[in-house]
């Protein structure tokens, strides 16, 4: 499924000629196009308009709810929708296509049916309702419908309920498959992670070996890690805890089934459900704490690497930080357009770990160690927590309004997160009790300055 919010209706459409396990050719079309072949291969151009106009939205919400749900990619399939009647709708390659159908699919192409409450284009069943019947709408039942005098939204009404609605210019986008390209796993956020989360809870419903993550943050930790172990061991795939392609798609694969995402009769998917927490792909003219972990991390890689220039840290995206961005991206081999999306941050984080697994042993000497690369939350245990209670114990010695901790411990407990509430209240970080990049950046900082006069990390 694709991680933006709402569904888009795609520039273009992958049509398999043919059942999907049968050899045919794959045909690339434009949506629209593919529509008008489906109606005028599914409908007759002499039927009263209000049929032809529901018939449409039928097989436009039909194709778009295949495309949402990834039904036939997240099966190991390189099409969106076959041809064959027997799974999908009619498509007949290089028809004729009716006139009237084709004034009225440009008109339409952009809408689509939806049950009230929920974001997903609607699987509208359809059959002829003569030879074949179903639990959706009946091609030459609408025509006598029609003839009744009922408009195009009472006929689909009449056959899937009083509770849907019509979505009005959807938005057309490139249909990209969600998967970003590259493994990612423990310590790696964004609203991928979540939207992984949200399907992974809602999963283990259905498979209650797999544990709830909670809460369903957006943030890859340990209990992300184990609820995906436990998803990989259940459904026979290498248990490594690090989402792959393999996994992500098993997971969209199960997610529709248990949801019925591609049935009549959807559980459905809310706004709740699909949310951004993170915000949209930052670029220039942004500001915030998003930029501050950026920069951060542009600046260690700056720092180790002499190709990437430094940009004195500020929190705003400005022409400096692009070009520095277009640096690291053209580098390492990502296309350099100088927006930061998933892949993006994805990339950084390998880059980081990959200079602070490579550091030689006692390079920091007594100084702060540099950000692990992933959050500390609270509830987590580790070295990494007892390294950076170290730091801000000390600081909390020193002043006064920031709250001692009685011990390093490495828990990640109560007492740990309130100073690290009053610390980001102090400093201008947004107050989360979450450690990311600037907030221990800026207690490394601090400590290193009351330790050693110094506030330069690493």
């Amino acid at each position: 499924m694709p991680t933006t919010n709402r569904p888009f209706v795609p520039e273009r459409i992958i049509v398999h000629l043919g059942a999907p396990r049968e050899y045919a050719a794959n045909i690339s079309v434009t949506f629209p196009d593919y529509i008008k072949n489906v109606a005028s291969s599914e409908i007759f151009p002499t039927w009263p308009e209000a049929a032809l106009r529901a018939n449409i939205y039928a097989q436009i919400s039909f194709a778009m709810n295949r495309v949402y749900t990834e039904w036939y990619r997240s099966r190991g399939y390189d099409f969106d929708i076959t041809n064959s009647t027997q799974y999908d709708q009619a498509f007949v390659y290089g028809r004729e296509i009716f006139s009237n159908i084709s004034d009225i699919v440009d008109e339409i192409f952009n809408n689509y049916i939806v049950r009230s409450g929920n974001v997903e284009p609607l699987l509208a069943e359809f059959c002829s309702g003569t030879t074949v019947t179903c639990r959706g709408l009946s091609q030459w039942g609408t025509v006598d419908l029609a003839r009744r005098g009922f408009t195009p939204y009472q006929i689909l009404q009449y056959y899937y309920g009083n509770d849907i609605e019509i979505v009005y210019n959807a938005p057309v986008s490139q249909n990209i498959p969600s998967y970003v390209g590259t493994p990612f796993g423990f310590g790696t956020s964004g609203n991928e992670v979540r939207t992984l989360q949200i399907e992974l809870n809602r999963i283990s419903d259905n498979y209650p070996a797999i544990p709830k993550i909670y809460p369903a943050n957006g943030l890859y930790g340990e209990s992300t890690v184990e609820a995906v172990r436990a998803f990989q061991r259940a459904f026979g795939l290498p248990v490594t805890g690090i989402i792959n392609k393999a996994t992500w798609y098993q997971i969209k694969y199960i997610f529709t089934a248990v949801k019925r995402l591609a049935e009549i009769t959807s559980e459905g998917l809310t706004v709740d459900e699909i949310s951004n927490l993170f915000g949209e792909n930052l670029r220039l003219g942004d500001y915030g704490q998003r930029v501050r972990s950026l920069q951060y991390y542009l600046n260690v890689i700056s720092y180790f690497n002499p190709e990437i220039p430094f940009v004195q840290p500020n929190g705003v995206f400005n022409q400096a930080v692009e070009d520095q961005l277009r640096a690291v991206e053209r580098f390492y081999g990502l296309n350099d357009d100088g927006v930061v999306d998933f892949r993006t941050w994805l990339l950084l984080s390998q880059v980081y770990n990959d200079i602070r697994n490579n550091l030689p042993e006692g390079y920091a000497g007594q100084t702060a160690a540099l950000y692990p690369g992933y959050n500390l939350t609270p509830g987590m245990r580790n070295e990494d927590v007892r390294q950076f209670q170290t730091y801000l114990r000390v600081i909390g010695q020193n002043i006064a309004a920031i709250p001692v901790i009685d011990e390093a411990t490495g828990y990640f407990g109560a007492q740990t997160e309130n100073a690290v509430r009053v610390f980001q209240r102090l400093y201008g970080i947004a107050e989360t009790g979450v450690v990311g990049a600037p907030t221990w950046d800026a207690v490394a900082r601090e400590y290193n300055f009351i330790r050693f006069g110094t506030p330069v990390t690493g």
